[in-house]
């Protein structure tokens, strides 16, 4: 809180008809996310004449992943992106993207998106946040610095979380999960805080991988969403004009996400095999172990998300 409360101090709020926002984006600017962002701004700004301007602050240099929300809800920030599973803790549906083996290939993964969007949106409204748009990480794999053969290769092991959903499937696979954030993952796993890690190729690059690990198999376990968000009261009190530019670019946005995430997942693979890491396919007693954990946390979340949960996965599997 105090973190956010010195945020604020130091960022300039809106007015009614603000010139400027500033856009929390959560990855560096060489991460294809960042760079939708920052296409996303340019795309505002173009369509308002320059009147209205979001000034991207990338790499999580204004709030990190866990702050993010609540201080788009504030209004520290008017307008921020982060990974959509880390409130799930709060409501289910915020980790329907990232139910193991739910959904893994990219067509499948969107139209989980599109199933749950309503939900999400309904969810965030009530809190006085906009969804402007989603986009698709690539899809999950495994990192370690010893190869693996067998699930008791994870005995034991410090796993690199980063929400409650990959917390539950490192505890199911025997590992122990250990919350790191992006920026942070390099030196933990050079001072031991952690073994193994479960996050995509994107983040791999980004963080010079070859640097501490050896391994990278190719589980394409789930498809996470970033999503960005906006103030409600900030976005009502636009012009109607600038309140739709900013809506249109964010459909844009949404799909060039898409298309950019299928673009560029095997390029982001392949130069971890040329930097040096061996990509694996999982080995196939592994695989028939992971869709098991798969299985049950899909029936946890059943669980969790009740009748609404119920009607994404009926719209989802039509």
């Amino acid at each position: 809180m105090k973190r956010l409360i010195a945020a604020a101090a130091a960022l300039c709020a809106w007015t009614a008809h603000a010139a400027s926002w500033n856009l929390s984006a959560e990855q560096p600017d060489s991460n294809y996310l960042t760079q939708n962002v920052r296409l996303f701004a340019d795309d505002v700004k173009a369509a308002t004449k320059g009147q209205l301007e979001f000034k991207v602050q990338s790499n999580s240099v204004l709030l990190k992943r866990p702050e993010v929300k609540r201080g788009v809800q504030q209004g520290i920030v008017p307008i921020g992106e982060f990974l959509m599973s880390a409130l799930g803790n709060e409501d289910a549906m915020f980790e329907v993207d990232s139910v193991p083996f739910l959904a893994s290939s990219f067509d499948a993964s969107e139209k989980l998106w599109k199933a749950a969007r309503e939900q999400i949106v309904q969810r965030l409204d009530k809190q006085g946040i906009v969804l402007v748009y989603g986009s698709p990480w690539p899809p999950q794999g495994i990192y370690t610095k010893t190869p693996v053969a067998a699930m008791s290769d994870f005995k034991g092991a410090r796993f690199r979380a980063y929400s409650a959903s990959t917390s539950r499937m490192a505890t199911l696979m025997g590992a122990v999960p250990t919350t790191i954030q992006t920026a942070e993952v390099p030196q933990a796993f050079s001072t031991g805080v952690i073994d193994m890690m479960i996050t995509s190729p994107a983040t791999g690059v980004d963080t010079q991988a070859w640097d501490y690990v050896k391994n990278y198999y190719d589980a394409q376990a789930f498809i996470p969403q970033a999503i960005v968000i906006a103030n409600k009261r900030a976005l009502a009190e636009l012009p109607a004009d600038q309140r739709q530019a900013v809506l249109d670019a964010g459909k844009r946005a949404e799909a060039r996400g898409w298309q950019m995430a299928r673009d560029l997942t095997a390029k982001l693979t392949k130069t971890l095999s040329d930097k040096g890491i061996a990509v694996h396919p999982v080995p196939a007693g592994v695989s028939a172990d992971l869709a098991k954990i798969g299985q049950t946390m899909a029936d946890e979340w059943t669980k969790k998300s009740g009748a609404d949960g119920a009607k994404v996965l009926d719209a989802y599997r039509r």
